[in-house]
């Protein structure tokens, strides 16, 4: 068969890596030097619809995940019908067509899979055609189904997925995967979506609502899991909101934190929590929260940074308020924790939906100081709306995911990339 130009992008990059070698970093991979600029590029296609959740970039090839069904060029000559996952060309933006995956429902996270594909989670309960609830695994070359991968959610969805090349890491709304119960998190193998049984991790005590995993995230040596969600216990340890897990035993750490016992929201919101970050070393993390709509003492509506350490109820290293607005996203990089969300301001402890004393405009993204926890200068803006979702940064800049068209003071609807400065 003739390889298709999706199989020579995908193929340059596995020619990086040894034969056998994982192909994917746990969290994070080479990222740019200093802070992104504040121009997007004028090359991304537009997605026209909905919002988009996630992006991945494997080699030259970019993947999109979310909730949409039209893509259009760059120069929005022509458009494409898609159904919640496309890829395009890293650096000409052109949509790649022989990738055509119908996806049945919301695709919530994407990452690298064995043998050129990828593996995706989210609410769907089907993919081309095929009964495929929650998880699938999809080859890159022309978006089939691989039949191997036979992992399936027994009810529920998928909010996120974390991998170390050889484990995918699974976590979300639901009481088992291929009748094995695993109640919001279960480990399975990255070819075959085998259940692990050696890790069964356990959450219980929902603060508000069931027992679910709002988000996870994995360390770049893929020796801790980060999880938070709805719960204030794991394996009968009292963790509120936020835990830490060794992967080689599936058990907790010592790490823990008070700091997301207060209550930040209402009724309609079952946990605050929102998208974690290991920094590229693993040496800390960053996390974002959301709350409901009166301002209340706590790490409402902030991002916040822990040191990765063995510490029991361990205090931020700082926090970054917005005053009451939510924050969704989060990427970690050398010089930067970047967030996004719908955010009016940083820096702005004192604010209750007002521009508080040393507060400053950061309109729906922005970036902080790793160190001192203060928003950098960087400043591009961008429609708010719902928020920023997807936050990737690359070698070559910062792509961006949300359910707007203005960012940076351009047209670059729902998608872009920041270059390096």
């Amino acid at each position: 068969m003739k390889p298709t130009r999706f199989t020579a992008l995908a193929m340059s990059a596995l020619l990086m890596f040894p034969a056998g070698a994982a192909l994917s970093t746990p969290a994070a991979s080479a990222t740019t030097e200093g802070v992104v600029g504040e121009r997007p590029v004028p090359w991304t296609p537009h997605v026209l619809d909905g919002r988009v959740k996630e992006i991945l970039r494997i080699g030259d090839v970019v993947v999109v995940a979310g909730d949409f069904n039209r893509v259009a060029d760059n120069d929005r000559g022509d458009t494409h019908d898609v159904r919640n996952l496309f890829a395009f060309e890293h650096g000409t933006g052109q949509v790649i067509e022989s990738f055509a995956p119908d996806v049945g429902g919301t695709v919530n996270s994407v990452v690298e899979g064995p043998d050129d594909s990828v593996i995706i989670g989210g609410e769907f309960r089907s993919v081309n055609g095929q009964w495929r609830r929650g998880l699938a695994r999809i080859s890159l070359d022309d978006g089939s189904t691989v039949p191997a991968f036979t992992a399936r959610l027994d009810n529920g969805e998928v909010n996120r997925l974390a991998t170390d090349g050889t484990d995918v890491y699974v976590g979300g709304a639901f009481g088992g995967l291929n009748d094995t119960e695993r109640l919001g998190l279960a480990r399975i193998d990255a070819r075959t979506g085998t259940v692990d049984p050696g890790f069964a991790p356990r959450i219980s005590h929902p603060r508000r609502g069931g027992s679910r995993l709002q988000e996870l995230a994995l360390s770049p040596d893929g020796g801790r899991l980060l999880i938070n969600g709805t719960f204030t216990r794991v394996d009968g340890e009292e963790r509120h909101q936020i835990a830490m897990i060794d992967t080689a035993s599936g058990a907790l750490t010592p790490w823990s934190t008070s700091a997301f016992e207060p209550d930040c929201d209402y009724s309609l919101m079952h946990t605050y929590m929102r998208q974690m970050s290991f920094s590229p070393d693993g040496a800390y993390f960053a996390v974002v929260t959301a709350g409901g709509p009166r301002i209340k003492p706590g790490l409402c509506k902030a991002a916040v940074r822990f040191e990765v350490t063995d510490t029991p109820d361990a205090t931020p290293t700082w926090f970054n308020k917005t005053g009451g607005d939510a924050v969704y996203s989060v990427e970690v990089t050398d010089a930067a924790v970047y967030v996004g969300g719908h955010q009016r301001w940083m820096d702005n402890e004192k604010g209750a939906h007002n521009a508080g004393p040393g507060s400053v405009e950061r309109e729906g993204i922005a970036a902080v100081d790793p160190e001192t926890g203060r928003a950098l200068a960087w400043n591009p803006g961008r429609d708010r709306g719902h928020g920023v979702e997807a936050l990737h940064a690359t070698p070559d800049g910062l792509y961006v995911g949300s359910d707007t068209e203005r960012l940076g003071g351009e047209y670059r609807a729902r998608l872009g990339m920041f270059p390096p400065a």
